[in-house]
C-alpha cells in the first residue's frame, strides 16, 4: 500500500467535498422545511391521508431508485421538458438535489413527529391559559420541545443523509465519491481511493456525532447530570 499516492488520493479527492457539503447542507434544510409542512397537513384528515402516502413511498423505495426517476424518468413526459422547470430538472445537481430533499423530508416529518407527540399536554395547556396564541404556543412551546425530543434521532438522520450524497455521483455529480469513481477508472487501485474517501466520509461523521452531543447538553443539561452522579 503507497502511502503516497493516499496521500495524493485524499487531497484529491477533498476537492468534491464543497459539492457535497453543499448537497449535504440544502437537503437538510429543504427536508426540515417540507417536513414541517407535511406535520402541519397532518393537522386535517384528508392531509394525513397524503402525508402518509408520500412518507409511505419515500421511505419504502431506495433513493438511488429516487434519483434515477427523477433524473432520467421526468425527461419522458413531455408536459415537463416544455414547462419552465426543465432548465432546472435537466440539470443533474438540481435532480439529485431534488431527490435529496423529497427523501430526507419523509424520514424528517416521522422524527419531527414522534417528537412532537412526546410534548407534553399540559405545556400546551399552560401556554393556552397563559393567552398564547396557538401560533405562539408552537413557535415557543411545541417546536422547542419537539426538536429536544426528536434531536438524537434526528442527529442519525444527519449522518445518513451525508453518507445518502454519495449516490448522486451515479448521475455524473463530481462530488467526493465521484471524484474517487473516476480515479478508480484511470489506476484501477481501488482499496487506498476508497480508504481515502471512507476516511473523509468518517471524520464528518465523527464531528456530526460530537456536535450533536454538544447540542443535547446544552438542551438538556439536567439529563447529563443525573448520568454522571
Amino acid at each position: 500500500m503507497d502511502l503516497s499516492f493516499i496521500g495524493s488520493m485524499f487531497l484529491r479527492i477533498l476537492g468534491g467535498l464543497p459539492l457535497t457539503l453543499n448537497l449535504w447542507g440544502l437537503s437538510l434544510l429543504g427536508g426540515a422545511i417540507l417536513a414541517l409542512g407535511l406535520n402541519l397537513l397532518r393537522t386535517t384528515r384528508v392531509g394525513d391521508k397524503v402525508a402518509s402516502a408520500y412518507v409511505f413511498v419515500f421511505r419504502g423505495t431506495p433513493l438511488l431508485i429516487q434519483i434515477f426517476m427523477i433524473y432520467f424518468g421526468l425527461a419522458g413526459f413531455g408536459f415537463i421538458r416544455h414547462s419552465v422547470l426543465w432548465p432546472f430538472l435537466r440539470e443533474p445537481y438540481w435532480c439529485g438535489l431534488l431527490a435529496l430533499v423529497l427523501n430526507d423530508a419523509a424520514y424528517t416529518s416521522e422524527i419531527l413527529r414522534g417528537g412532537l407527540r412526546a410534548v407534553p399536554r399540559g405545556a400546551v395547556e399552560a401556554g393556552r391559559v397563559s393567552g398564547m396564541s396557538r401560533f405562539t404556543i408552537l413557535r415557543r412551546i411545541t417546536l422547542p420541545l419537539a426538536i429536544r425530543q426528536a434531536l438524537p434521532a434526528y442527529s442519525s438522520e444527519v449522518i445518513s443523509m451525508l453518507k445518502a450524497t454519495a449516490l448522486v455521483s451515479t448521475i455524473t455529480l463530481m462530488d467526493m465519491t465521484g471524484i474517487a469513481r473516476a480515479a478508480i477508472s484511470e489506476t484501477w487501485r481501488a482499496v487506498e481511493i476508497l480508504l481515502s474517501a471512507a476516511a473523509i466520509y468518517l471524520a464528518l461523521s465523527l464531528i456530526v456525532t460530537q456536535l450533536s452531543v454538544w447540542i443535547e447538553r446544552r438542551l438538556s443539561p439536567w439529563q447529563f447530570q443525573r448520568t454522571n452522579r
